[in-house]
């Protein structure tokens, strides 16, 4: 039986393109991981989805996982079968355009092989204490970088 882990991902950038940052906060029965980094040149699309692909290639072991973000940009990605589009499509968009982030995505897709993920879309800024938490910890993130 796979480990439950429970996943809060966020982005933040300053200015956009700017820096950025990313911040997870991974759960686990009675354990709590926190993890965030930054960049320097980054969108804050890429910040959404950088969260998400560090705190799965942080899990040790395949997991079910449940991951919470309020990027609309990212949970509609898998929940509304994009991914799966711009795949069937050579990583095209509709509008046989590249896909943005297309290396991003493509890592996102190889870690989803090893962990069953749902996603779970939340709002942002409001009173999501872990959401909250990752925001904090992204813009720490950016204002931390040397």
């Amino acid at each position: 039986m796979r480990k439950l882990v429970e996943i809060y991902t966020d982005g933040a950038c300053s200015g956009n393109p700017g820096k950025g940052g990313w911040a997870a906060v991974l759960i686990y029965k009675d354990t709590r991981r926190q993890i965030s980094g930054a960049e320097r040149e980054t969108t804050n699309n890429r910040m959404e989805l950088l969260a998400a692909i560090r705190a799965l290639e942080a899990l040790k072991v395949p997991c079910d996982a449940k991951l919470y973000s309020d990027s609309a940009y990212l949970c509609n990605g898998f929940n509304k079968g994009w991914i799966y589009n711009w795949i069937r499509n050579g990583w095209k968009t509709a509008a046989k355009k590249n896909v943005e982030n297309v290396e991003l995505w493509q890592r996102l897709y190889e870690l989803t092989r090893t962990h069953n993920v749902e996603w779970i879309k939340v709002a942002g800024h409001s009173d999501n204490e872990l959401n909250n938490l990752c925001d904090k910890l992204a813009r720490q993130a950016i204002t931390e970088m040397k």
